[in-house]
């Protein structure tokens, strides 16, 4: 059965959306509106966007990719570079104020290297799985990346694991030890939240 004959979302169809949405708020970010503090929580939600989605694609996208495309293994480690720069950077981010310089500058960093990862999957890995991978399979793993997502870690964590099973062992643990740390300082770490705090 092709893709589109399938009706479910598929892990592409749930990645992409990811990237959509952290786009926007890197153009709202870059845009520079908004108080030092309402910047400062823009970018805790893009970091921990990012972190899910890089956590949920380690665990089961990329071993995917591995499995299925003859060039997998060197596809998934170029990937796995890209999110081990943007996790050292976000590191980083995290504990900036939005008026130090250096904010703005790793800022620029995490954008670009984002947007290039972006480019990437978009052109080359998500249509060469979508070629390669059962559309029955691709819906599977849209399941598993979203309950990966929910578990998943919202800070970053440059020396955690990037490789099953390790990441799948670890990753809920570290998830729940983040979303404590983030209920108990007000951090939020979805849209959703940080308009709720904001009305």
């Amino acid at each position: 059965m092709s893709h589109t004959q399938s009706t479910g979302q598929d892990v592409v169809d749930v990645l992409m959306a990811d990237h959509r949405e952290v786009e926007s708020i890197f153009v709202e970010l870059e845009s520079r509106q908004g108080t030092s503090e309402h910047r400062r929580q823009l970018a805790d939600v893009v970091i921990a966007e990012l972190v899910r989605h890089s956590v949920a694609e380690e665990a089961y996208v990329y071993p995917t990719a591995r499995k299925t495309l003859p060039d997998g293994d060197q596809i998934a480690d170029h990937e796995l570079t890209e999110h081990a720069d943007a996790e050292r950077t976000m590191k980083e981010l995290e504990s900036l104020d939005p008026s130090e310089p250096r904010f703005d500058e790793l800022l620029s960093h995490l954008t670009a290297t984002i947007r290039h990862h972006v480019k990437d999957e978009e052109n080359g890995l998500f249509p060469r799985l979508r070629a390669a991978v059962a559309a029955e399979e691709l819906v599977e793993l849209a399941g598993k990346v979203q309950k990966a997502k929910k578990a998943a870690p919202t800070r970053p964590h440059p020396a955690a694991p990037d490789h099953p099973p390790a990441n799948k062992m670890l990753a809920p643990g570290t998830g729940l030890v983040d979303r404590m740390r983030d209920a108990l300082s007000g951090r939020p770490t979805t849209m959703e939240e940080l308009r709720a705090k904001q009305s």
